[in-house]
């Protein structure tokens, strides 16, 4: 087998091995981007409903969860949700803002995996998918990188770039082949679970789910001191939306996390009103009135909330309020990688330089993006992370070639 040569080679075309190859290719570097996929961006095109929430406009580091909370400023700071926003609309790409934040293509995520594939193209890089890592060895001049697939080669380089993304959707050919190749080298990786993905509970407590499965409120969910304001969804396997996908990347085995429905509201007045004006009314049917129907009728039946709220004395629909805003559940597990969006955890970030992504004890090696222990929240977040990150790597490189 013919030996080639690069400069730079990147295991995997996602969010940030692609912004990462833009930037080391900039002065010229040989920049290879290899996948074991049929296609580039493949998160990136599924994400955000098919438009791809690529960034959120209130980025920070305190958005993030690591071992390290400082290690993300640096990469967030110099490569920050503005400048992706700088790229999106040089590429003529119409966005919106959502909730919280969020922007998203008005047409389709595959806008921005275009764009990506434009700025790699203008810039020289190569890409080869359907393309496997076999071996990988350092030796004093670099890297000796064995591959396989369509794209078989052994190829010598200065720089290797892991951008393989965690454990996430393994159906998508999710792997841990980049905490490996971080063992491989010495470098720890600290503990990964999946995060931001749906929570499953006990069939004691999912009989009743199933029976209000689809209904969706606004709550406050909060695991320990964390918490979150958004929609739940009840669901046959226990709890989704977005508050729980949040509360999730918190939440730990034989911890309770607590509901509070109708936050900021006057639930004890409300239902107090509720009594003075027509007390003749079920207590189901009042809660019927400030919750959904469905949700109102499984709580009252749950804590045994029946006969006329007229009868129900003032202390009792006090508690009924507390109940309500404070309600305490007990999942016994999650959904697991399988629909988790991202990996918590990941190499750890003691071992690497936060300016420029590169392994302190080893020379050219650089881990980027998802395999990285920075877990971004829910919105844009991640991949914010994965543009920063990728940025910041591949600067690095590109004056280190210049």
């Amino acid at each position: 087998m013919q030996l080639e040569t690069f400069d730079t080679v990147i295991l995997g075309a996602g969010a940030a091995g692609m912004m990462c190859a833009i930037h080391a290719a900039a002065r010229g570097g040989r920049v290879l981007v290899v996948d074991h996929a049929k296609a580039p961006g493949e998160k990136i095109r599924i994400s955000g409903g098919g438009r791809c929430n690529f960034t959120n406009i209130g980025t920070a580091a305190k958005n993030f969860i690591s071992t390290n909370p400082h290690f993300a400023k640096s990469a967030l700071g110099r490569y920050t949700q503005h400048d992706f926003i700088a790229l999106v609309e040089k590429h003529g790409i119409a966005w919106h803002e959502k909730t919280l934040g969020q922007l998203f293509c008005d047409d389709s995520a595959k806008q921005i995996v275009s764009m990506l594939l434009d700025e790699m193209n203008q810039a020289g890089c190569e890409l080869r998918l359907r393309t496997t890592l076999d071996s990988i060895e350092r030796d004093e001049s670099g890297f000796v990188v064995t591959l396989g697939g369509e794209g078989a080669a052994k190829i010598r380089c200065r720089h290797f770039v892991v951008a393989c993304g965690g454990k996430s959707i393994p159906k998508m050919g999710a792997t841990g082949l980049g905490y490996q190749i971080a063992e491989k080298f010495a470098l720890a990786v600290t503990g990964t679970r999946p995060a931001l993905v749906p929570l499953t509970f006990g069939e004691d407590v999912l009989a009743g789910f199933r029976e209000i499965a689809g209904v969706a409120a606004d709550a406050v969910v909060s695991c320990g001191r964390t918490s979150f304001e958004e929609a739940l969804l009840f669901t046959h396997r226990g709890l989704s939306g977005p508050a729980i996908l949040q509360i999730s990347s918190y939440w730990r085995e034989r911890q309770p996390i607590r509901i509070a429905f109708l936050p900021g509201d006057d639930v004890r007045g409300a239902l107090l009103s509720a009594k003075r004006e027509n007390g003749r009314r079920a207590i189901s049917t009042a809660l019927g009135d400030i919750l959904p129907k469905r949700l109102a009728a499984y709580l009252a039946e749950t804590h045994g909330w029946t006969g006329p709220i007229g009868e129900a004395s003032d202390r009792k629909l006090a508690a009924i309020a507390a109940t309500l805003q404070n309600w305490e559940v007990f999942p016994i597990g999650s959904e697991g990688y399988r629909t988790a969006e991202v990996t918590l955890g990941g190499v750890d970030t003691a071992g690497l330089n936060s300016r420029t992504m590169e392994a302190k004890a080893v020379d050219g090696l650089y881990f980027i993006g998802e395999v990285v222990d920075v877990t971004g929240w829910l919105g844009g977040y991640n991949f914010q992370w994965a543009w920063s990150s990728g940025w910041a790597a591949g600067t690095a490189i590109a004056e280190r070639a210049a």
